[in-house]
């Protein structure tokens, strides 16, 4: 009996120790994954700055539907506006602001340490397309009266017109 029941604990142990292996493994797997590389990454959609703005005004849960994956991430997305504003976040990144005077939101576009010095080329006036992935849509901010932008990020200059 005694052989038995130390033949079982053994048993046991190994597979404890194979499945600690196994999750340890598709963690550090997970862990080291390379990020998304958005501007290598296949253009998804293509539209003016207003065109998503007022997707999102009009019905944001469709337009979640139609701009973020199953698991809630973004497809790939190019914006074509004109530059409102030129600012920088905390982190020193370059934001541009793509709209016009008629429309009531913008797209507030981030982009990355990378792509920053790209981003300095332009002024406001400027017609541009932006590559990026949407982090939230617009949407009206009863509280403060206001509306607030599409914000895209990982963003990079496609082309000047």
């Amino acid at each position: 009996m005694m052989a038995s029941s130390k033949k079982i604990l053994k048993i046991t142990i190994i597979i404890i120790g194979i499945g600690i292996l196994i999750i340890g493994g598709a963690g550090f797997y997970m862990f080291n994954k390379p990020a998304r590389d958005v501007q290598k990454t296949k253009t998804d959609f293509s539209f003016d700055a207003g065109e998503i703005v007022d997707e999102y005004l009009l019905d944001a849960h469709k337009a979640n539907e139609k701009y973020l994956d199953e698991e809630g991430n973004s497809k790939v997305l190019e914006v074509t506006g004109i530059v409102a504003e030129i600012s920088e976040d905390f982190k020193g990144q370059t934001v541009i602001l793509l709209k016009s005077d008629t429309d009531k939101a913008g797209v507030s576009c981030t982009f990355t340490a990378e792509s920053n010095a790209r981003a300095a080329a332009f002024k406001i006036g400027d017609e541009i397309t932006i590559k990026g992935v949407i982090r939230s849509g617009a949407a009206y901010d009863e509280d403060l009266g206001m509306y607030e932008n599409v914000i895209v990020e990982k963003s990079d200059i496609v082309s000047d017109k």
